[in-house]
Formats: C-alpha cells, sequence, structure tokens
C-alpha cells in the first residue's frame, strides 16, 4: 500500500498532507478490465486502498499493449520497442499492484480462494454468467468472507431479461437513449466526446463500494453491489423529462440548449464562441441590460420563461447578434461583472494549459516504468478534495506480475518452491 508520503499534497490550502488516506488498510481485489472496473478501483487507490489487479498470466491486462503507447519515441500508434506500454494502462493501473492468477485452473481458483479471505473488496466486470462459470460468483465468495463486499459491474445489470448481453460504452449510450439526445439538432445521433457510460459506472461503483463498507461497520458482513452501466446513465438522463418532450412539442435532440432555460446555448463571437446561461429571470434581466436591450424588459413575451423555451430561436437571435461584433474575453469580462454565468468553449489543448485546473492538481504525468526520468501524456489528479484526508494518484503503475513474490510469500505464506511450481504450470 502506498504510503501518505508518496502521494501529493491535497489540503484544501495546498499544504502537504501527513494524514492516513481514507481507505488506509483495505484491500481491494481487482479483476476488471477496460474502463468501468478500472476507473473504480483507480478511485480507491487513490483513496489509500490497497489494489491488486489479478491478470491472467497469457493474456495479462488488455490495454497493457494496445494502442496509443507511450515509450521511448514518446507517443506513437505501432510499438517500437519492447519497453512501449499502453496509454490508457499507464492511466489506469495507477497505484496498483499487480499479480497474474489462472482463474480457470484449479489451483488458480483455490488461490483466490485464499487471497478473498484475505480482502475486503472484489471488483469485477465480466459478462454475466462468466463468474458462475469460473465459481467466482458472489454467492460463493461470502461463503470465504462474509464480511467482503462484492462489487460486480455490468452493461445491464445482474438481473433482467437483457442481463447477458454484451456491452461497451458506444452500446450503452445508444440502448439508453444517450445517443438521440446528443449532437446537433439536424443531425445524426452521437456518442459523447468520451466515454461517460463506462466512467459514470465506475463512479457509481465507488459510491456503492463505499456505502457497502460503511454499512459493514454496523453488521459486519459484507454484500453484493450490483452496478449497471445503462442503469448509472439513465439515473442521470432523466433529471430532464425527455419523456414529456413530444407533449411540449420539442425535439429530443436540443444540441447545446436545455429545455428548462432560455438563453442557455454557445453563441458566436468575433474571435470563437462562448456559452452562456440566464437560469433566472434576474439573469434574464440583467443580461438584456448588458446587452443593451432593456426595451424587452417591458415584452410579456420576452419576459415569460416558457414563452422564451418554445422560442429559444428568437432569443438566440438577440443574444448571438450581441455577441457576435465582441471578443470572448471581452464578453465573459462583462458577464462575470453582472454575476451572470458564461465561460469559454476550450479546446483539449486550452484545457491542459488552464491554470485553474493545474492549481488544483488535476493534471499529472503518467510515467513508463521502463522511461522513468520521461514524462508522459497526462492522466487526471483525484477529482475529490478532502480538508482532513490525504488523497491522490501515484504515478507508478505495475509491471505484469510484479507483486506476485510479495503477494504470494508475504500475504498467502507459499513457499518460494511452490511460487515457482505454479509458474512453471501457468497458474500464476
Amino acid at each position: 500500500m502506498a504510503t501518505t508520503s508518496d502521494r501529493p499534497a491535497s489540503g484544501l490550502d495546498g499544504s502537504v498532507d501527513l494524514r492516513p488516506a481514507i481507505l488506509q488498510g483495505i484491500r481491494v481485489l481487482d479483476l476488471s478490465r477496460f474502463l468501468s472496473g478500472p476507473q473504480a478501483t483507480l478511485f480507491l487507490a487513490g483513496m489509500g486502498a490497497e489494489v491488486i489487479k489479478i491478470d491472467e498470466p497469457r493474456g495479462g491486462d488488455p490495454t497493457f499493449g494496445a494502442p496509443p503507447y507511450f515509450g521511448a519515441d514518446g507517443v506513437t500508434f505501432d510499438r517500437r520497442s519492447d519497453g512501449d506500454l499502453g496509454i490508457a494502462y499507464l492511466k489506469r493501473a495507477r497505484g496498483k499492484k499487480s499479480i497474474t492468477l489462472d482463474l480457470k485452473a484449479a489451483e488458480g481458483r483455490d488461490i483466490l480462494l485464499r487471497l478473498v479471505r484475505e480482502a475486503d473488496v472484489l471488483v469485477e466486470n465480466f459478462k454475466v454468467g462468466v463468474t458462475d462459470r469460473l465459481k467466482i460468483n458472489y454467492e460463493t465468495l461470502r461463503e470465504v468472507n462474509p464480511r467482503l463486499v462484492y462489487c460486480s459491474i455490468t452493461g445491464y445489470g445482474a438481473t433482467g431479461p437483457d442481463r447477458h448481453r454484451k456491452a461497451f460504452d458506444l452500446m450503452v449510450q445508444a440502448a439508453t437513449g444517450m445517443m438521440s439526445i446528443t449532437g446537433d439538432p439536424p443531425g445524426s445521433p452521437s456518442k459523447t466526446g468520451a466515454s461517460l457510460s463506462d466512467g459514470i459506472a465506475g463512479t457509481f461503483a465507488l459510491a456503492g463500494i463505499l456505502g457497502a463498507l460503511y454499512q459493514r461497520h454496523a453488521t459486519g458482513l459484507g454484500q453484493f453491489v450490483d452496478v449497471s452501466m445503462a442503469d448509472c446513465l439513465v439515473s442521470l438522463i432523466f433529471d430532464e423529462p425527455f419523456e414529456c418532450y413530444s407533449e411540449l412539442g420539442l425535439a429530443h435532440r436540443q444540441g447545446n440548449r436545455i429545455a428548462r432555460f432560455s438563453p442557455f446555448n454557445t453563441y458566436p463571437t468575433a474571435d470563437g464562441s462562448v456559452a452562456i446561461g440566464a437560469g433566472t429571470s434576474s439573469d434574464w434581466s440583467k443580461l438584456l441590460k448588458v446587452m443593451g436591450r432593456e426595451d424587452l424588459l417591458a415584452s410579456f413575451d420576452f419576459m415569460n420563461a416558457g414563452w422564451r423555451i418554445e422560442n429559444n430561436d428568437r432569443v438566440d437571435a438577440i443574444v448571438a447578434q450581441w455577441t457576435r461584433s465582441r471578443r470572448t474575453e471581452r464578453i465573459i469580462a462583462e458577464l462575470d461583472s453582472e454575476d451572470i454565468t458564461c465561460g469559454p468553449i476550450r479546446s483539449i489543448e486550452e484545457v491542459v494549459a488552464w491554470e485553474h485546473l493545474r492549481d488544483r492538481g488535476m493534471f499529472q504525468p503518467v510515467r513508463n516504468p521502463n522511461f522513468p526520468a520521461a514524462d508522459g501524456p497526462l492522466a487526471a489528479g483525484f477529482p475529490l478534495k478532502f480538508s482532513g484526508a490525504d488523497v491522490g494518484h501515484e504515478t507508478r503503475v505495475p509491471m505484469p506480475s510484479e507483486h506476485n513474490l510479495e503477494i504470494y510469500e508475504n500475504l498467502l505464506n507459499l513457499s518460494r518452491a511452490e511460487i515457482e511450481r505454479l509458474t512453471e504450470l501457468g497458474v500464476v
């Protein structure tokens, strides 16, 4: 487990933290792949848990050798040396330990059961039915360790008629309607730029695991945490009354608009674009004054929020007429002075250079252990800040099987000879 000195400062005042991590003493077995599960365990590691990645001895983590890579020649799509590692691996494996174990082998399953006895949490995102076939499902493992919190992340959940369907982020965004409400209104359905349903499921999994660990203090028992990527995405989408849009005469795909406020959109400027939102009648009145359109303050229609939403095009035309002749920086300064919500539309390069996020420690170069002195691509820092706890991601990632000896010898008390035998057999 990482020590507090390995972690970046995260106090609200920017001071160096020497406090114990929130999840110090919690051991997590990570059987997950790709993004949703590794995202959850990355957060757990960032909060101080000991996360042990368990990979198949022959195939290993699929992101380890998947493009794009970072290595001696920087970022490339082709692997130019054995030292080049997948960027996704470098981001998602930070602060974790790595062991290998063949769960299909009888001896491998027996070793997993021994690990479960020493664990607090297990995270997996296998397709529904796989853990039953491997005989490592929750019903089996809770007999080994009743205190185990077992988190299963799947596309559609552990129950329901679609539970056995395989899912990636794209399919979940399509199935839940996210794609139907995303993109330009006259265009085609579109996924979000990032893998939103994967990331959201991993974040919900973190919340579920923390809740189960909290309840364990009272009951002494762990439990099964069923996380569905589809459920998690729907729980966020349906804050908006999309099912009522047809009745209201609204298109489901609103672009950058929102069907509760107007104006609320992005607008052209003399040197780019700006996002502006008037969330209250007061904001709208102040915006009219800034734009020099006090004449509309006396208009029953323009001062009626419902009318403005139904007539978004007319409202947006008025705002765009004002923004189009001004530079973005000037617009933001004018609106900020009146406390009207607005913001620039930054490119990724501009986000990386944004001093505010850098001040909050939200960017961290990954490091390839084969080239430890070289700063790699940027990964996100830990998003939560605590006044009384030390959190943060370590930059180091493990090489496959790096911690086999530590875990199998020190934790499970296997002899060196036994570990060598299991290695030769391909069990570890």
